[in-house]
């Protein structure tokens, strides 16, 4: 935040742009480490989920802006970048992970379910 300051009023769109991006390498590292088991070693998604991934963003001082927009009269502004936050953090978790499965799927042939009978083959 140092490369970005935020001007002390509006809205903070320094903080808004470190948790939407936070989030949205969550959403990568859920499915290489939940879905796809893609990790070496058990410890390796709380380290970067919890410990890097965490440390990164800062929900925190999101609390700490939208209180101190609220305490400026800024309510508007506030309730604005509550929602945006909410709403763009989510769907950024969201939207990555539909890509990274996407990324890791992509050339993978679709299997035939068991049972299914063969519709488009001549005899």
């Amino acid at each position: 935040m140092v490369l970005w300051p935020a001007p002390g009023h509006g809205f903070p769109w320094t903080v808004f742009a470190v948790n939407v991006t936070g989030c949205a390498l969550i959403g990568v590292l859920m499915v290489l480490t939940v879905e796809r088991g893609r990790v070496p070693h058990p410890l390796v998604r709380p380290f970067l989920g919890v410990g890097v991934l965490g440390g990164y963003t800062t929900f925190s001082t999101y609390a700490a802006d939208v209180s101190g927009l609220l305490v400026r009269q800024e309510v508007a502004v506030a309730m604005a970048y509550a929602a945006a936050t909410a709403v763009a953090a989510l769907g950024s978790v969201w939207a990555t992970a539909v890509a990274t499965r996407a990324w890791l799927d992509r050339g993978a042939r679709p299997t035939a379910r068991p049972g299914a009978r063969d519709e488009g083959r001549t005899a």
